[in-house]
């Protein structure tokens, strides 16, 4: 068994449980994937699978993926898992929702809403200077430098700069319903990422 799948974040909505009360959950589509090669502690140094996610027409890839996928169907995205006993995974096996159940608590990996470049009241949650006329600093970063000793910027100051787009993981995240007729998940909560982006399922105790 597989410790995580790949899964696309459809968008969110709410649930209504037995005592009326509303729940908000995410709607993941989670696989399936197909294992496409298997790396074991003999060759590679340590055990773990490579799988494949989304089938794609064979004209989209090129010479390299061609030969690396051999004989199947070739796939948008690869990614590779840890499983339990590599000897009971055989190529071109296929995982899917029912690794999950409901009620268990998993982690979700995905890359954040990217929001550009961004001072940092909105970056840090600074609070900012006086907002009162005649001053000039209202949304500025204020003073970053030291005195004459060590007459340089630290290393991690909080400055304006890049904010999302980052791989972000959320733990603790339980699924609340599964809809196996669409291979779909309702996890409770927020899940990292954009509408229609790539996010990672793993399983997780935490």
């Amino acid at each position: 068994m597989l410790n995580g799948i790949m899964g696309r974040k459809i968008g969110m909505t709410q649930i209504f449980e037995a005592d009326g009360t509303a729940v908000p959950v995410t709607v993941v589509q989670v696989g399936p994937v197909t294992v496409v090669q298997k790396k074991t502690e003999e060759q590679e140094g340590y055990n773990s699978v490579q799988v494949g996610y989304e089938e794609i027409p064979d004209r989209k890839t090129n010479k390299p993926m061609k030969g690396h996928l051999k004989s199947q169907k070739a796939v948008r995205i690869l990614k590779e898992f840890k499983v339990d006993d590599i000897a009971q995974v055989e190529l071109g096996q296929v995982f899917d929702y029912s690794m999950f159940e409901e009620g268990e608590t998993i982690a979700i990996t995905g890359v954040s809403k990217g929001k550009g470049f961004s001072g940092t009241i909105k970056r840090h949650n600074f609070g900012g200077q006086p907002a009162s006329h005649g001053h000039r600093g209202h949304r500025r970063t204020g003073s970053i430098g030291q005195c004459a000793t060590p007459a340089r910027v630290f290393k991690g100051k909080k400055m304006p700069g890049q904010y999302g787009n980052k791989n972000v993981t959320v733990l603790g995240l339980k699924v609340s319903k599964i809809i196996p007729e669409q291979n779909l998940l309702l996890i409770r909560g927020a899940v990292p990422g954009k509408n229609g982006g790539v996010v990672t399922l793993k399983k997780s105790g935490r």
